[in-house]
């Protein structure tokens, strides 16, 4: 998984967005896309090329690469806080026996 972090200057208002988030959207192989208005960031995530993204996005305005990077693997966290409690529960469960 790759995160691709994008500046894209013309997006202003709601209708700019929209084209950026669609332009994003038809990446093969992109997984989940956010915008940020107020520093007019996006933010694609998936096995795609970052090239392709900035390519495709080009044509909605100009774009800046900020980064490109590994995704931020946030399901290990929320795996390691499951087994957490169910550990406390079992524990809770084991002197009632």
């Amino acid at each position: 998984m790759a995160q691709v972090v994008l500046k894209v200057l013309t997006m202003t208002d709601d209708k700019t967005k929209q084209k950026a988030i669609e332009a994003a959207a038809d990446i093969f192989g992109v997984d989940s896309i956010a915008a940020d208005m107020k520093e007019q960031k996006l933010t694609v995530i998936g096995l795609m090329d970052a090239v392709a993204v900035v390519k495709k996005l080009k044509k909605v305005g100009k774009v800046d690469l900020i980064s490109v990077g590994p995704a931020k693997e946030e399901k290990k966290e929320e795996k390691k806080e499951e087994k957490k409690e169910e550990k406390k529960e079992e524990k809770k469960e084991e002197p009632k026996k």
